[in-house]
């Protein structure tokens, strides 16, 4: 099944309710530069609703297969589609990604030669429904979302919409923690870089990304970072005082003005007018609020969300 040139590779997509993005997501997959052979897809339905029929989706492409985990949660499907890997490499995109054509070969290659590699990082190239009239959401998503090179080398992790890996180093380090509805690539990135292995972030591996364009999405999204957030850093804390020591301390920095960021996004090439840096200065505002007030809803006994 396996050989020094093309080693099998098992990709795993954590999906919930998102039918229609997966269809474009296993559309790319099926259509690889890598061997047919050489790989399988393994599409892991987390309790979506019947409606969405993730089953049927699976089903009319050849190189994927359907599991199920009923355990909410992305991190809890990962590891799910990790038990039934079959391959000595593991790559991971989300249900709402569109992977290049050659995205399997290029990742692959970073993978192989670069020495002790515990992950490669690749690219996650964002896009908008409309490019001539964006909103003010999928301007402040174009400067924010998924910075993988950044999170290298701040954290020691990356999303997992683009992240490839040998399967030994989950035997080694462990699955992702399945409690985190946020934040547990970046947690489990961390156990790598301390086990000593090299981390790469690969431009040249890349998956596209659809800009979340509501201020509903957005909200969604921030709620669900906000829970991680409150899960790894403050439940953790065995201590009542320190515990809400780290609570106050992440719910001054969401209070906090942000100065450093106006600045990044007043120099921000990519925003081509006084407009947009405005604009997108006031939905990070925004961003930081929803961000604070989640945290004050599950420090009050609130469940985080799902998203």
């Amino acid at each position: 099944m396996e050989s020094h040139s093309h080693p099998f590779v098992s990709v795993i997509i954590p999906v919930y309710n998102d039918a229609e993005r997966l269809k474009l997501c296993l559309e790319a997959l099926e259509n690889q530069t890598y061997p047919k052979t050489g790989y399988e897809v393994i599409v892991v339905d987390n309790a979506s609703d019947e409606a969405a029929d993730i089953k049927g989706v699976v089903a009319q492409f050849g190189q994927a297969i359907a599991a199920y985990e009923n355990t909410p949660g992305s991190y809890a499907a990962r590891n799910k589609g990790i038990s039934l890997a079959k391959g000595e490499v593991i790559a991971f995109t989300d249900a709402d990604c569109i992977p290049d054509a050659n995205w399997l070969e290029s990742g692959l290659h970073r993978l192989l030669n670069v020495p002790n590699c515990g992950l490669v990082a690749g690219c996650v190239e964002l896009f908008f429904q409309d490019p001539q009239q964006a909103t003010p959401v999928e301007l402040y998503e174009s400067i924010t979302a998924f910075p993988q090179q950044r999170l290298l080398e701040q954290y020691q992790g990356a999303a997992t919409a683009n992240l490839f890996t040998f399967r030994r180093i989950f035997d080694q380090v462990g699955l992702f923690n399945a409690s985190l509805r946020s934040n547990g690539d970046i947690d489990w990135g961390k156990r790598v870089y301390a086990a000593g292995y090299q981390q790469v972030y690969a431009d040249d591996v890349c998956v596209a990304h659809p800009a979340r364009r509501t201020f509903k999405q957005l909200y969604t999204r921030t709620a669900r970072l906000a829970g991680g957030i409150y899960n790894r850093f403050i439940l953790p804390e065995h201590s009542f005082i320190q515990r809400n020591k780290t609570f106050a301390r992440l719910l001054v920095e969401d209070l906090i003005p942000p100065i450093n960021f106006i600045i990044s996004a007043f120099r921000d090439s990519r925003l081509t007018n006084w407009n947009q840096r405005f604009t997108v200065c006031w939905v990070f505002l925004g961003v930081r609020s929803i961000s604070a007030l989640e945290k004050i809803r599950l420090k009050l006994g609130g469940v985080p969300n799902r998203g």
